[in-house]
């Protein structure tokens, strides 16, 4: 379980924001857009992942280039993934386009122990506004956020999209590569959070863009659901306290 020990150009679409605490100052990045993808059918590249590589205390996730592979970036390190014979392998995001990436430069972290486990995602967005607050983060821009829990169940897939296919669902989406369930393992989970950028990088339903890494680091991907997170360890950006 390396990470729960070690957690830490071109002209393409770019927004930033940018939020000062009274611990630091972190900045969120985006590229390209969801609903382009859904309703369009745009799968083209939108950022450049060697633009983005010198970047210090990097936090990425999104898909690669034609919906093939889920991106992950935690601190620098890539646990990115692609489809290979119906299965999951880790590969470099050098020379490297996406479609979809969402950035955080986090200098620190303020880590919190939560007393209780995490029921489902409603239960997740509910601690991190409440140590959101905590931590003097506005909510009006996007917050990145770590998980450090074990998963009862974690629904994941990693995408692979058919060459040629211009009908887009968030369902094909999830199915159109390697899938599955996960039960009763350690994860180390990136999200991102935000109540105004549905259809930019969350879906309509949901307030969270997540991706994970298993514990010992052999899976990586994007997580659709989970049910029940226990021993959690919730970080968000700044001095815990501040």
């Amino acid at each position: 379980m390396k990470l729960f020990n070690a957690i830490m150009a071109a002209p393409f679409l770019l927004v930033v924001f940018s939020q000062l605490t009274s611990a630091q100052t972190f900045t969120v990045e985006h590229y390209g857009e969801l609903r382009q993808t859904i309703q369009r059918g745009n799968i083209t590249a939108s950022a450049d992942l060697d633009s983005i590589q010198s970047t210090e205390n990097l936090y990425a996730l999104g898909a690669f280039e034609g919906l093939k592979g889920e991106i992950l970036i935690i601190n620098g390190r890539s646990f990115s993934t692609r489809a290979a014979d119906d299965k999951v392998q880790f590969v470099d995001v050098n020379d490297q386009k996406a479609t979809l990436l969402i950035t955080a430069s986090v200098e620190e972290w303020g880590s919190f122990k939560l007393g209780e486990p995490v029921s489902d995602e409603e239960g997740l967005e509910e601690q991190i506004l409440i140590f959101a607050e905590l931590q003097e983060i506005s909510t009006d821009q996007p917050i990145p956020f770590l998980i450090e829990a074990k998963a009862n169940a974690l629904d994941w897939h990693v995408i692979d999209w058919p060459e040629g296919d211009n009908e887009h669902t968030h369902e094909k989406h999830k199915t159109s590569g390697p899938h599955g369930t996960l039960e009763n393992q350690n994860v180390v989970i990136l999200g991102f959070w935000s109540d105004s950028h549905h259809g930019i990088f969350t879906h309509h339903a949901t307030n969270m863009h997540m991706h994970f890494v298993t514990g010992d680091e052999t899976l990586a991907g994007h997580l659709d659901s989970f049910s029940g997170l226990r021993n959690v360890t919730l970080k968000l950006p700044g001095i815990p306290g501040k």
